[in-house]
């Protein structure tokens, strides 16, 4: 895959739609890093992470879109590149469905605390690493 491809191959395909987490990173304002790991799934070329609306990383990306994602795991690197939107309500039906399937039944939706839920939609915008390292 090239660095700017946005079709990642079918092996890499696979393991976005198994491996259960992968590592968020966002911008602090003073332009430190925040990285974390999150769910996700990853729907046409586009990650999708729950959080909460009141969480560091989405005051970072209301902030500052820009975010990096790596699978878990060094042999077969996976890292993407994108701009991050926050989503509060109306959450598109497909992404709901994959989040249910993927991790046994969880409702991305459904509220835990007291701060209302967000969702993060992040287009992959370019491919650092696909599947090898360089």
């Amino acid at each position: 895959m090239s660095e700017a491809s946005s079709i990642p191959s079918a092996d890499v395909e696979k393991r976005l739609s198994q491996e259960l987490n992968i590592w968020l990173c966002t911008l602090r304002r003073d332009g430190s890093p925040h990285l974390t790991p999150v769910w996700f799934v990853y729907l046409s070329a586009t990650f999708w992470v729950g959080c909460e609306s009141r969480s560091v990383k989405a005051r970072n990306v209301l902030a500052d879109p820009r975010v990096s994602l790596a699978l878990e795991g060094g042999n077969a690197p996976v890292v993407a590149e994108g701009a991050a939107r926050v989503h509060r309500n109306g959450f598109p039906s497909p992404v709901v469905e994959a989040f249910a399937r993927k991790y046994d039944g969880w409702d991305i939706g459904r509220q835990v605390g007291p701060a209302e839920r967000a969702l993060l939609e992040i287009p992959v915008r370019r491919w650092l690493l696909a599947g090898t390292a360089r």
